[in-house]
């Protein structure tokens, strides 16, 4: 399993939160040939059945399929197009950026040239005030496009030196990738394994709170990106590196005894890991499922990035095969409670 390869596949393919359907076929070829079932539910999240169906105990690993985006909400007289953010947008990272629709058609977002700029346009221009040429009159832009369409950032992934890549939507799309490469190394009659690729993290968490309550899971484990040391982070997130690593979290929301026995797979098996101290809620699918039903003994473990929410976040490579081989082997191995 080339996971370079996987990973600029899944980024390839839109699938902002609430239309992940491009984005959940990617994903439904590659676990396939790794499951005895795959099916989606009502809410459109995607499932896949894997180790011992029969056994007393259900694990549930989850990643996030939908990335962060727009949706069209108007146009004008001219042919300019009215966006607003789906999710978290960082929307410094929006002036003259190139942007694609689902049908693919390209518009680049406007901005006012320096040369008839006061200063007073240097910051960041609010989203409300964000328009997108497509460069088309109004009854031709409507041919093409609709009000609820959804846009992305019209960026390739691209690999960087030594192990490190760059892309838009590795968040989540390389915790998908970590999952599926799990999936390949995981071998126990301990467990049930239900994978779940959920959708809408980014906007409400709505998969990780109908997925979870349907599995019923005894354990779980989400999986998704966090911070990475870069130019100006400081605190904590300033010693977290690239390549050292995925990140076990450590908080008060999630189930102690499963972070302390992933330190513990990780450092029996030489798999390098970091710690993610979190007083509190992680912002991740993992709160959600934690208070699922009567509750999930639930993990987190995050591939470290940066430029998180932006059309070029980092990461790298070995970080998602060693993510993928923390979870296998703490499946393998039975877990926390395998006493």
């Amino acid at each position: 399993m080339n996971l370079e390869e996987i990973i600029f596949d899944l980024c390839s393919v839109q699938g902002v939160s609430g239309c992940e359907t491009a984005a959940l076929e990617k994903a439904r070829n590659y676990l396939v040939p790794l499951a005895e079932d795959v099916f989606t539910d009502r809410s459109g999240n995607l499932f896949a059945v894997s180790g011992n169906s029969q056994a007393e105990k259900t694990i549930l690993l989850d990643a996030h399929l939908d990335r962060i985006g727009f949706i069209i909400t108007g146009f004008d007289d001219n042919g300019f197009v009215k966006i607003d953010r789906v999710g978290g947008v960082d929307v410094r990272t929006l002036q003259d950026s190139v942007l694609i629709s689902e049908n693919g058609l390209k518009g680049t977002v406007c901005c006012l040239p320096p040369h008839l700029s006061d200063g007073s346009e240097d910051k960041a221009t609010p989203i409300e005030k964000t328009w997108v040429d497509f460069g088309l009159s109004a009854d031709e832009v409507k041919s093409y496009l609709k009000i609820g369409d959804t846009l992305t950032f019209s960026t390739r992934p691209r690999r960087l030196l030594g192990d490190k890549i760059t892309a838009p939507a590795l968040d989540d799309r390389c915790g998908v990738a970590a999952v599926i490469r799990a999936a390949e190394l995981i071998h126990t009659e301990a467990y049930k394994v239900v994978i779940m690729l959920s959708i809408q993290e980014e906007t409400f968490g709505t998969g990780a709170k109908t997925g979870s309550f349907g599995i019923n899971a005894d354990e779980a484990i989400a999986v998704d990106v966090s911070f990475a040391s870069q130019p100006d982070v400081s605190g904590g997130y300033g010693k977290i590196e690239l390549g050292k690593g995925p990140m076990i979290c450590v908080s008060s929301v999630m189930d102690r005894a499963m972070s302390q026995k992933l330190i513990a797979v990780a450092k029996e098996n030489d798999i390098p890991y970091q710690l993610e101290p979190i007083s509190g809620a992680t912002g991740t699918n993992g709160d959600n499922i934690a208070v699922s039903k009567s509750g999930v003994k639930t993990a987190v473990v995050s591939v470290p990035q940066r430029y998180m929410h932006t059309p070029v976040e980092v990461i790298s490579l070995a970080d998602v095969e060693n993510t993928a081989r923390l979870i296998a082997d703490y499946i393998n191995c039975g877990g926390a409670f395998n006493a």
